[in-house]
């Protein structure tokens, strides 16, 4: 999907919740108001913190409440870029703590007298300590597709957080309301096929899918055929929205190639004599709830559906990309590390003349010039390539001894085994540029998820294959 389509799926989305609550909102500073001055300039910020002071006051019933907080969202929705940006700096500057309070309720605690005393002290301090921002966004609960609402309000703070330091707590106050919104087990796992899901679901798996681009509806109907299967969390609140999804493919033997995995003129397995799952693609949907995991629970319960579907799967594995190698090799020449070539491949890359313009090592060739197009660059390449990605996903270690590689640490703590490197497993263009060309098999051996997970996220000892380790030897 194009930029300009998926503006105009958003845009869709945007238009859905502004309709939904015109019926609820009625305000004097109201969506009209705010179209025609998007920026919102200072006198109409005025407006917005009276209306914000007014959602928080405890004036009229519930209906009357529902109706400030819709005609608040509206005016939100109506803004341009500045104009939203301008609105959570009001919220996160002048909607938070309310410190005095907050003194006030420890001088309570600290001279309670009594466990009674001290018991009502305590909750008052809890209460003190939530900013009355918080009292807002929750109302959003109560209106139709509020919580998506509020899932892309968090996807603005994002983009905006690292521009304003002051914005960073109104993005942990949403991050915490969403993350208590969507445990796992409030959510429901669902099988999305070509026949039953709606137009509009499919669209949302092109729009949405981050690993491997759908580029055709031809595409899309064949990783929903009878040997594929696709699985999407969806939240009660959203059920229209997929929040993650995985593509899976059903096979003899493991993926080495995600073209060939691809191929929509490959031939149809019979998916009953499977012996192998491969998950190919796992996608994020919703960028506002980033931070929040789901993954590690969505592999295991497609992993567990699957093989009460199909008693011959006996592997459970991905085919994943790699997509901090380059970049880290990148950083490894610039910083002219030394040893990242044996002294055996150094010898071969200088005998094969591999060289480029202003490459003085010989790895530098394959950051500067096509050398997957020369094949005897390609094969000379394939050794010190397979080793140093290898080390990169052994060896190398982000904060807190995790796996440098996000998609690594992602799958190590879910607790997966890394599996086998596969050469030429992604030969576009992207994936040249990003990891060589190379994928990864991570696997999922049932018995051994728990023991994993625990042995990474405990002391960082990454689960890997033996054929991994052997080819650091070289």
């Amino acid at each position: 999907m194009s930029d300009e389509q998926l503006s105009n799926f958003l845009d869709r989305t945007i238009r859905k919740l502004r309709t939904g609550w015109q019926a609820i909102a009625g305000s004097s500073y109201d969506e009209i108001a705010a179209s025609s001055r998007p920026d919102l300039p200072g006198g109409d910020l005025d407006r917005l913190r009276g209306q914000i002071r007014d959602c928080l006051g405890l004036r009229g019933g519930e209906v009357s409440a529902r109706a400030r907080v819709a005609a608040i969202g509206r005016v939100y929705l109506a803004l341009d870029t500045t104009g939203r940006e301008r609105f959570l700096l009001v919220m996160a500057e002048e909607f938070g703590v309310d410190h005095d309070a907050v003194g006030e309720a420890v001088d309570a605690f600290r001279n309670a007298n009594g466990e009674v005393a001290m018991l009502d002290a305590e909750a008052q301090l809890r209460t003190s300590l939530v900013a009355s921002r918080v009292r807002l966004l929750s109302k959003f609960n109560a209106l139709p597709d509020g919580i998506k609402f509020l899932v892309d309000m968090r996807a603005e703070l994002l983009k905006l957080a690292g521009k304003h330091s002051t914005l960073q707590p109104l993005e942990q106050d949403l991050k915490d309301l969403l993350t208590s919104w969507f445990d796992v087990d409030f959510l429901e796992l669902r099988r999305i096929t070509w026949d039953t899901a709606s137009a509009s679901l499919l669209e949302k798996l092109i729009a949405y899918e981050a690993v491997h681009a759908i580029e055709s509806w031809d595409d899309l109907k064949n990783r929903l055929d009878s040997d594929r299967r696709c699985f999407a969390y969806f939240h009660p609140r959203m059920p229209n929205e997929p929040i993650i999804f995985v593509e899976v493919a059903l096979l003899n033997g493991m993926a080495s190639n995600v073209q060939d995995l691809l191929d929509e003129a490959a031939p149809m397995q019979d998916p009953s004599a499977a012996d192998t799952a491969i998950f190919y693609s796992i996608s994020n949907a919703q960028k506002g709830l980033a931070g929040i995991s789901f993954g590690n629970f969505l592999i295991k319960r497609v992993a567990a559906t699957l093989a009460n579907e199909f008693k011959g799967l006996k592997t459970f594995a991905t085919l994943s990309p790699i997509p901090g190698f380059i970049k880290w090799l990148e950083i490894a020449l610039a910083e002219g590390e030394p040893g990242l070539l044996t002294r055996a491949e150094s010898k071969v890359l200088s005998a094969a003349s591999i060289s480029a313009p202003g490459a003085e090592s010989p790895l530098k060739a394959l950051l500067v010039s096509d050398w997957n197009a020369d094949e005897a660059v390609f094969q000379t390449l394939r050794s010190p390539l397979l080793r140093l990605c290898a080390r990169y996903l052994i060896e190398e270690e982000g904060k807190n001894a995790q796996a440098l590689d996000p998609v690594a640490h992602f799958h190590l703590a879910n607790g997966a085994t890394m599996g086998r490197l596969n050469w030429m497993g992604d030969n576009s263009v992207k994936g040249i540029r990003q990891s060589a060309g190379l994928m990864i098999n991570y696997v999922y051996e049932l018995n051994r998820i728990d023991d994993n997970h625990e042995a990474y996220t405990s002391s960082g000892k990454r689960a890997a294959s033996s054929g991994l380790k052997n080819l650091l030897k070289g």
